[in-house]
Order: structure tokens, then sequence, then C-alpha cells
């Protein structure tokens, strides 16, 4: 993509979304909400300068959070903080527990290509190494309509299971990388950005 270009982002309807049932927090049921979701007929590719300002849209976002468990079962999450390189300017310096990004039209170009599990390979790719065996595990769907990032966007939630924790990163705009044990975090979320906030409190409070 060059400088002149503009880049093309996944999104759906706000209305489909709420038809389906709006959401407010953090949802388990994420399979009553994807497959419509993710119907050709829903999804649409559409300039992100205009998308991130339009809430009648909503911009699917794979959301990954890599957990390792250890021998005497202590469980911990990756985590890092964005810094101000990163793609979004309203979450700079917050903590965060989740890689991922927008899906573009680029992942859809190839045959038969499922562009949302495209993206979420390449998001990954881009933004982390993990140096171990791992599993993934869809949890569910995040929506947190009281914050003008919140409006725009809405959470696809996966879980890494990996053996051990070895994830680093490849981008330098994720800083303070590491493993941290979940009780700490959960002990003071003031730090976290919203999505992370609420998902360690619905996944491990």
């Amino acid at each position: 993509m060059t400088t002149t270009e503009v880049e093309q982002i996944l999104v759906v309807p706000t209305c489909v979304f709420h038809e389906l049932g709006h959401v407010q927090g953090f949802s388990a049921d994420v399979d009553k909400y994807l497959d419509t979701l993710l119907r050709p007929e829903n999804i649409s590719f559409r300039p992100r300068p205009q998308m991130e300002d339009d809430p009648s849209f909503k911009q699917l976002i794979p959301y990954v959070i890599f957990r390792y468990t250890d021998s005497g079962g202590n469980v911990s999450v990756f985590q890092y903080s964005r810094g101000k390189g990163s793609g979004e300017k309203r979450l700079h310096q917050k903590q965060s527990v989740g890689i991922g990004g927008h899906i573009s039209q680029e992942d859809a170009s190839g045959v038969n290509a499922d562009p949302y599990q495209e993206g979420m390979k390449r998001e990954l790719v881009e933004e982390v190494r993990i140096n171990t065996p791992h599993t993934f595990s869809l949890v569910g769907l995040i929506n947190d309509d009281e914050t003008e990032v919140g409006k725009v966007h809405l959470g696809i939630v996966h879980i890494c299971d990996v053996e051990t924790p070895d994830v680093v990163p490849n981008e330098v705009e994720i800083e303070g990388n590491g493993f941290v044990p979940v009780k700490e975090m959960l002990a003071d979320l003031s730090g976290y950005e919203t999505w992370s906030a609420i998902c360690l409190e619905a996944l491990f409070s």
C-alpha cells in the first residue's frame, strides 16, 4: 500500500449487530453473532479514516489474548503498553492484553480467502512471534459503546494457550511486554484499555 492509498477495512452495519442482540461489555455467546456478522451480504470494506468516526458501522477486530498456565495452575497473561507509533492514537500508553487489528481488503484477495481468519493471522505475524506450541479458542465478543473508540469497533475475543511463556514482540510499538499473573492485573485495572479490563474481569476474575 502506498502513502496515497487509503486502507479499506472490514465493517458491518451497527444495525445488524443490534438486531442480533445489543451487548454492552462481554458476551460468551459469540456463535450467535459471528456467523451472521461475517456473511458476505453483511460485510463491506470501507475507508478507514471515515469509519473511525462513523458509529453506524462496526469495525470487526480479532482480539487475541495469550494465556500461560504453569504446573501449579497459576495463570498469567501477556500484556503490553501501546507505544506512540501504534495505529489507534486514542489508546496510546494504555496497558493491553489483546493482540490484533483491522481486517483489510488485502486479506480477502486470495482464492476462497476467509478475510477474517487471514486478517487475524496477518496481524499476529506482524505484531508478535509465538515461539512455543499453542492452541487457539474462540471465547467471546466484546462491545463498548461508552467510549469513542468502542462505538466504532466490535471485538472478537480469542484465547491462545501457550505451553511456555515465550511470546515476543515484532513491533517497537509493543512496549513493556511480558506475562503477568492475572491476580496482579485484577488488583488494579485502572491503567488498562477498556476492552482489556472487560476481558480480564469476564474471563479471569
